[in-house]
């Protein structure tokens, strides 16, 4: 499985669009500035949105089609699926389908 993810600093804060194969450990990596820019500078450590997708390519698609979209059409996402904006890592074991 591929997953599309939104990271957040907080609610309606800085966003983060990502594509991973493996979103537990590129949330972990985000939540402990493993990696140097965007997402350290500005504390983009909540997940507050991610989508499930068959192939790298689908998922790597959408997170580009979201990359190019405006900053409202992103919060709405978020809030469809998300209205608390609560970090779903907390309940990540639970949300992902078995592989």
């Amino acid at each position: 499985m591929f997953y599309t993810y939104i990271m957040a600093s907080q609610r309606n804060g800085t966003l983060s669009t990502g594509s991973t194969d493996n979103l537990p450990k590129r949330v972990y990596e985000h939540k402990e500035a493993a990696r140097h820019g965007f997402t350290q500078k500005y504390g983009v450590t909540m997940l507050v949105w991610f989508e499930g997708h068959e192939t790298r390519a689908g998922a790597f698609r959408r997170e580009r089609q979201i990359k190019e979209w405006r900053r409202k059409w992103k919060l709405r996402l978020i809030e469809e699926q998300n209205p608390t904006w609560r970090d779903l890592n907390d309940d990540l074991n639970n949300l992902l389908p078995f592989s």
